[in-house]
């Protein structure tokens, strides 16, 4: 698909998020960024979205209720008088141990990385049918992608991340016939998250097969391969440097 003057939504645009919008931005495509509490993130991607001569909007939504969701993609679509595009990147991610996770930590954790992806998608395919197609990317997580748990204490974050892949395939399925290709990206260790100790990023470069942490610039390369491609869809694809083979 050509990206020039197409439009995308990004949920979440902390952290990799940004980095997504501005190479998209530099692509030519005209960027939507929501969030829920991180405004200050969302506007820095938004401004770098306009320093590429992209038009940006940042809209506040609380992706674990499905009206959010709706009007989320709503408000992305009016905006740009079209929506080609959706990057579902949101999510809740924090250890609760099995004992304690009650309905509500549950449904904080599923509500969002789960099922607001297909709300999200739900509401944006009218859209996509509108322009002739687009595409979809979903985020799981290579742990999900590796098929077996290995960390106790994410039961909710892993189930949702293993879900991520089954609707991202049932999506594709259903979806193929209206030129919307629908995939999915399972990072590994990609950007060591805040209050990672020294000898904690050495531990995960030493379990990783290429001995480093990928960085942002791995998952917006895939973001882009995705996007652009017209035959890959149905997939989720591994950016973790082999992490699942050892």
């Amino acid at each position: 698909m050509q990206l020039r003057d197409r439009a995308a939504l990004i949920t979440g645009a902390k952290r990799i998020g940004g980095a997504i919008a501005a190479d998209l931005a530099r692509r030519g495509m005209d960027v939507a960024l929501s969030y829920n509490r991180s405004r200050a993130e969302a506007e820095n991607a938004a401004e770098s979205v306009r320093a590429a001569g992209r038009r940006a909007v940042v809209i506040q939504a609380n992706l674990s209720a499905g009206s959010d969701c709706e009007k989320l993609v709503a408000s992305a679509a009016s905006t740009f008088g079209r929506l080609d595009v959706l990057i579902n990147m949101a999510s809740v991610y924090q250890a609760v141990a099995f004992a304690d996770t009650a309905e509500a930590q549950w449904d904080a954790v599923v509500d969002v990385d789960l099922k607001a992806a297909f709300l999200c998608a739900r509401a944006a395919v009218p859209y996509m049918r509108a322009a002739g197609g687009g595409r979809i990317v979903n985020f799981s997580d290579w742990v999900a992608a590796s098929g077996r748990p290995r960390y106790k204490g994410f039961l909710p974050y892993y189930v949702s991340k293993r879900a991520i892949i089954g609707l991202t395939e049932a999506l594709a399925l259903e979806l193929a016939p209206d030129g919307v290709l629908v995939n999915a990206i399972a990072p590994g260790p990609i950007r060591a998250p805040e209050g990672t100790t020294e000898e904690e990023s050495r531990a995960v470069e030493a379990a990783t097969p290429l001995g480093r942490w990928g960085g942002e610039a791995e998952i917006v390369k895939a973001v882009a391969f995705l996007l652009e491609s017209d035959f890959v869809t149905g997939e989720t694809i591994r950016v973790d440097g082999g992490r699942h083979i050892r």
